[in-house]
């Protein structure tokens, strides 16, 4: 509106002194739709575009002591009382300090760091990864993290504090939204800690109030963290080795290459289509 607002008083002005300086205003407009309309399918080229490389996983060995420590607590109080006991403990103290307490807001805060994710490269915050890459890698942790879990759960067949079902262990809205924090880490932890520290509230709050919600026990939720970090982490570093291997241009040897992945609806069916130039 401030645009239409800016170009019509410009033309305005312009009639009022001369056709001439009519025309030059007219020019101008039309370069300035031009030049719109060409950042316009920059901006989509930009999010469809695979460039020739990804970064690899730079995560140092201590990031991986926590996650790893979270697992091993969660599989031992499969099989060691005293840990268990644990989550007998956490569950009475809970129940007691909040008795009746019941929420639906962990079914959608574990999606926070994901839509964070997102809304900061839409509002011009761009994090690590194109759109594409971003969106795989974030396809690729979810896949690894559904694929480890699941198994488990019908494996383990622990029940929920509040008895209603045998899949208790790992959390999987925990395991989720822990996913989700790592992601938003990995894409703008080189910008700030401070963009890791606020997925990781997300997800600790998520994780909390599937044991407040009587759906988890404590150690659930302890592996689920670990299972989420590491699944994403797992990604990072396979993702890179694969796409680089596959999608990598030869502009090493001087070419000019270009990728170009776009999704697909047919009969149906969803997909991705791949396109390359040499």
């Amino acid at each position: 509106m401030q645009k239409f607002r800016f170009y019509f008083i410009s033309m305005l002005l312009a009639a009022s002194f001369s056709l001439p300086s009519y025309a030059q205003v007219k020019d101008t407009l039309q370069k300035v739709a031009v030049k719109k309309d060409s950042l316009q399918k920059d901006s989509a080229r930009n999010i469809l575009t695979l460039p020739d490389t990804v970064k690899h996983l730079q995560s140092k060995f201590p990031s991986y002591i926590p996650p790893a420590a979270f697992i091993t607590y969660g599989l031992l109080s499969l099989k060691v009382k005293f840990i268990r006991n644990i989550d007998y403990d956490v569950r009475t103290d809970m129940m007691k300090d909040h008795p009746g307490f019941h929420t639906k807001v962990d079914n959608y805060l574990q999606y926070a760091p994901i839509i964070s994710v997102y809304g900061l490269n839409a509002a011009g915050v761009h994090g690590k990864n194109t759109f594409i890459d971003r969106t795989m890698l974030l396809v690729l942790s979810e896949a690894i993290f559904a694929g480890t879990t699941f198994g488990l759960k019908r494996v383990t067949h622990r029940e929920r504090p509040d008895g209603s079902d045998k899949f208790s262990f790992p959390s999987g809205h925990t395991g989720n939204a822990f996913v989700s924090a790592e992601f938003m880490a990995q894409e703008y932890g080189d910008r700030s800690p401070i963009y890791g520290g606020v997925g990781y509230a997300f997800a600790t709050t998520t994780a909390i109030l599937r044991v407040y919600n009587n759906k988890h026990w404590f150690s659930d939720i302890v592996a689920g963290a670990g299972f989420g970090i590491l699944s994403t982490k797992a990604a990072y570093y396979l993702y890179p080795l694969i796409r680089n291997g596959v999608f990598r241009g030869s502009s090493d040897k001087g070419k000019n290459n270009n990728s170009l992945l776009l999704p697909t609806y047919q009969d149906g069916r969803v997909g991705l289509t791949f396109a390359k130039s040499f």
